[in-house]
């Protein structure tokens, strides 16, 4: 269930409709409502122009009807080749007009998820062609129908600003789904599973990986997928962190631009912890838990009532005395996983 409250919602809503985004930027919420609006126009226009093609330069009977239904039609063959292709094929593809990976996937596609967006686009598809016969005759039908995909995309649209207002609102440095990851993880790959699972007592994943390696790819894959299941999280570095670490309770609630803080958020990634290979660990655990105690019951429960990403530097030595700061924190070992991207 979604933690985002109705009135969040509808500021975030009034904003995006409201003010230039040429001076303001794009959010990933509006940038989701251009797109479906783009998606109407694209079940509108064509509907429009098949309809006078038809009934100018053919003898169909029934345009009206006819030329939505071929609109809705070619969408709906077009969305199928759009996802089935890229996800079903294993060589790849000597098409100029659809992509298929060379290799599977590491870590597999969200097959649900991805059937409910594609629902939801084919439903505004078919919402535009239907309205596009409402200005050149009055159907009845036509108008039921378009009021029954209305009433449908209640949930589905609801759920996917709510989804856009979770991932933008965690701060992460890019968009990235897990599917996408495409590195080597040579053991302890089950542990990412493991970390997806909703868990009581709260898990912390160690991620250790090299310069280039897909540490930080990998740690935002997974919050992101949390964020779409409406989870709070929060994307930092180890050096905004340690300047968030003297904040007063007060001081770091959720303001308006802000849904939640890092201490009251469900999952933290903690990024650039050390930068790996070639350069020396920079932040020792030592250093850290110094950090960490400028207040010390406040950020040390913080931290262990809630799940943690910490994305490291290459393994060595010292990956024994992070798990042992973990312990330290009052989180038990078998709430730690590590996982070691070549």
């Amino acid at each position: 269930m979604s933690t985002i409250r109705a009135k969040a919602i509808l500021r975030q809503l009034i904003r995006d409709l409201i003010g230039k985004d040429s001076y303001r930027g794009v959010t990933l919420t509006y940038s989701w409502l251009a797109n479906q609006v783009g998606h109407l126009a694209l079940g509108f226009i064509p509907t429009v122009i098949l309809y006078f093609y038809m009934l100018r330069s053919t003898t169909i009977e029934n345009p009206i009807v006819i030329a939505p239904l071929v609109v809705s039609g070619f969408w709906l063959l077009f969305e199928l080749y759009n996802v089935l292709g890229p996800l079903l094929l294993k060589r790849k593809s000597a098409s100029a007009f659809l992509y298929a990976p060379s290799k599977k996937y590491v870590f597999p596609p969200s097959w649900r998820n991805l059937a409910y967006d594609t629902f939801t686009d084919l439903c505004f598809f078919w919402l535009g062609a239907c309205l596009a016969t409402l200005p050149i005759e009055y159907n009845r039908t036509a108008i039921l129908i378009a009021v029954l995909i209305i009433v449908i995309l209640i949930l589905p649209v609801t759920y996917w600003y709510v989804s856009k207002m979770h991932q933008q609102a965690a701060g992460y440095p890019f968009q990235f789904r897990l599917a996408q990851f495409d590195k080597e993880i040579p053991t302890h790959k089950q542990n990412v599973f493991l970390f997806l699972k909703p868990s009581n007592p709260p898990k912390h994943l160690l991620i250790f990986g090299s310069k280039k390696s897909g540490s930080t790819s990998l740690a935002v894959g997974i919050a992101t997928e949390k964020s779409i299941s409406h989870q709070r999280c929060t994307y930092t570095t180890a050096m905004k962190l340690f300047s968030m670490f003297s904040e007063s309770e007060d001081n770091s609630h959720a303001k308006d631009s802000n849904l939640w803080t890092w201490r009251n958020c469900s999952l933290l990634v903690v990024d650039d912890i050390n930068p790996g290979s070639p350069v020396n660990d920079v932040i020792s655990p030592a250093t850290f838990l110094h950090m960490l105690d400028a207040q010390r019951e406040v950020n040390r429960n913080a931290l262990r009532n809630k799940s943690v990403i910490w994305v490291m530097g290459n393994q060595d030595s010292s990956s024994k005395g992070w798990c042992a700061l973990l312990e330290i924190l009052g989180i038990q070992p078998r709430d730690v996983l590590v996982v070691h991207i070549s």
